[in-house]
């Protein structure tokens, strides 16, 4: 009877887990893969799963993950829609307060630098989504790292 009680407790737990989340791990990184080889780019990847592409590696500072930073970018999907732009003064803000794919692609950069950070949900807003980027969403910016403050 006590194994039958036990074997009935864990079906219960497995049948009330969210099957609506999905692991986008697999899927966003062979979607970033056909993304890069379609646009003929040579990206390279960390070690977490971001890919990064430096234009001009710049010559100025290079900011850590705790810096203060001004950066102007244009953030959209693989199928190349938008959702978010600045504009050319770039904007302010520290690398702790940002998306992980962001605090860990910023730093590949010097001041003047620029590239592309393709990210991969788990680096960015995850299985559910923010505003218009919906969850499992990979998401592309291209950056240019006006200043380190």
């Amino acid at each position: 009877m006590k194994y039958l009680t036990f074997t009935l407790v864990l079906s219960l737990f497995v049948s009330c887990s969210n099957n609506d989340e999905k692991d986008y791990v697999t899927l966003n990184d062979n979607e970033i893969i056909e993304y890069i080889a379609d646009n003929n780019l040579v990206a390279e990847k960390s070690a977490t799963g971001l890919y990064y592409i430096i234009d001009n590696e710049g010559t100025g500072e290079q900011p850590t993950t705790t810096s203060d930073v001004t950066v102007a970018y244009k953030g959209y999907f693989t199928n190349g829609t938008v959702f978010e732009e600045s504009d050319a003064e770039g904007i302010t803000f520290n690398l702790q307060k940002v998306i992980a794919g962001w605090t860990e692609g910023i730093t590949y950069f010097k001041e003047g630098g620029s590239g592309t950070l393709l990210l991969p949900s788990h680096l960015a807003y995850g299985n559910l989504g923010k505003g218009s980027i919906p969850g499992g969403a990979v998401i592309i910016f291209d950056i240019n790292l006006i200043s380190v403050n």
